[in-house]
């Protein structure tokens, strides 16, 4: 039981040792026997002094400086992690199922239910209902950070901007919210689209929006990274979400970033068509993303619910990009939930812990597990430019999760339900909101 005070000691806690920022601190041999690969973890004693992390030593040690008589808290061995950062989230779009199902399960299909849904229902009471709803699992599944890309196009941008704007405001002092426009690239072509990167610019969001093969794409692109240069504003494109190999969209959009010498971050979710192309494109393409600086965030479950759907047959490929290559080539990537009850995924809780546990087992990070935990902690912090956010490091705010599973294979085994959450080394009320409250909306 944890103290109601924020000054107290873990004791036996097991960090990963990637998500650590004391590399002094080897991971722990007796790590070896429960995970039966690898170390993968640092056991350690983690002071939490006045919300943040005041030392962290290897378990056993004598602290440095005792701060006086101080509860002690023995964690058993169970795992200690960083709040999550869930980089590409559709808050928007979000608990819709009910109302507006995917028919068909079909890429076409969810467009088409969303749009519907859309011009009926997206209210500003309605959307923000659901966004807010969204942000409630979010917090109390333990997460730190979202961004969420918005449906920005006319009026409905109006609407959803503002209310993204208020919900901002409102969570400030629990969530770091980030907004990024969500339309064809063909709208900033347009004056309304000049007006939406001016309105991104004054809410401090990131330009996007989802690229595909068209003969203007080159205009298209060359038009988005301008306006972006033209306010300091970062960019994050949906990129190539299809199983078809001549849909080469991330690889243009790295080309136009070196021809800009854009010096701002650069995102491109999904990917997936990099997973079925010839070899010595993918090479390319690679090299090209590598020069441009561009991070890439994978979204395992909603591709793996898409993908390759077709009535009455099995499908024969996961949906996910190159995850493995990416990496080897230093390229960043990280992974996220997407979408949440929608037409474009049907599930999902807005838990990163069910994101990781599905790419683990959709995309093989394991065997072995090297730095993968980075990719729902460290590197979308980074990529999103919250250097203090997704590791456990002296100084650092003591906003972390507390598991009873002792390893990998405990904590991926079940829901971890009983997770404890700290923010400011205070534990938060975990309590998942009620499905409940937004009958109404959904006409339930």
């Amino acid at each position: 039981m944890l103290p109601s005070t924020s000054n107290y000691l873990l004791k036996n806690g097991r960090v990963p040792a990637s998500l650590l920022e004391i590399k002094s601190i080897a991971p722990s041999a007796s790590t070896v026997a429960t995970t039966g690969t690898e170390n993968n973890f640092c056991l350690v004693d983690v002071e939490i002094a006045a919300g943040a992390i005041a030392q962290i030593i290897p378990a056993g040690t004598k602290p440095v400086s005792p701060s006086g008589d101080i509860p002690v808290i023995d964690l058993q061995g169970g795992l200690v992690w960083p709040c999550f950062v869930d980089m590409h989230t559709h808050l928007d779009k979000g608990h819709i199922w009910e109302r507006s199902p995917n028919p068909d399960g079909t890429f076409a299909s969810a467009i088409e239910a969303v749009c519907a849904d859309a011009q009926k229902n997206w209210n500003a009471e309605d959307v923000y209902r659901r966004m807010e709803f969204g942000l409630k699992c979010s917090y109390a599944h333990g997460t730190k950070a979202i961004r969420t890309h918005i449906d920005s196009a006319g009026e409905q941008g109006t609407v959803s901007l503002g209310v993204f704007e208020a919900l901002q405001a409102e969570w400030g002092d629990r969530l770091i919210l980030q907004a990024v426009s969500l339309v064809s690239l063909d709208y900033f072509l347009t004056p309304a689209g000049e007006k939406l990167a001016d309105r991104i610019a004054q809410i401090g969001g990131i330009l996007g929006g989802f690229a595909y093969m068209n003969p203007d794409l080159d205009k298209q692109l060359d038009r988005v990274f301008a306006l972006a240069k033209e306010r300091n504003l970062n960019l994050d494109f949906h990129t190539d979400e299809n199983d078809d190999p001549d849909s080469v969209t991330l690889r243009e959009v790295a080309k136009t970033a070196i021809r800009h010498e854009f010096s701002g971050q650069i995102i491109c979710g999904h990917c997936c068509s990099l997973a079925v192309q010839p070899p010595d494109l993918v090479t390319e393409t690679l090299a090209l993303v590598k020069e441009a600086n561009i991070g890439v965030v994978s979204l395992p479950m909603c591709n793996l619910y898409l993908q390759d759907r077709q009535s009455q047959r099995t499908p024969r490929w996961r949906g996910v990009t190159l995850l493995h290559e990416l990496k080897a080539a230093g390229i960043p990537v990280a992974v996220a939930s997407d979408n949440c009850r929608d037409p474009f995924y049907g599930f999902g809780d807005h838990d990163v812990l069910e994101v990781f546990n599905m790419a683990v087992r959709i995309a093989h990070l394991d065997m072995p597990w090297e730095d993968w935990p980075r990719t729902v902690t460290q590197t979308p912090a980074d990529l999103m430019e919250l250097p203090n956010l997704g590791r456990i490091g002296v100084g650092l705010p003591a906003d972390l999760i507390l598991f009873k599973a002792r390893n990998f294979s405990e904590l991926l085994s079940r829901a971890q339900g009983d997770r404890t959450v700290l923010r400011q080394g205070i534990k938060i009320d975990t309590t998942l909101p009620d499905y409940r409250e937004l009958d109404d909306l959904l006409a339930i």
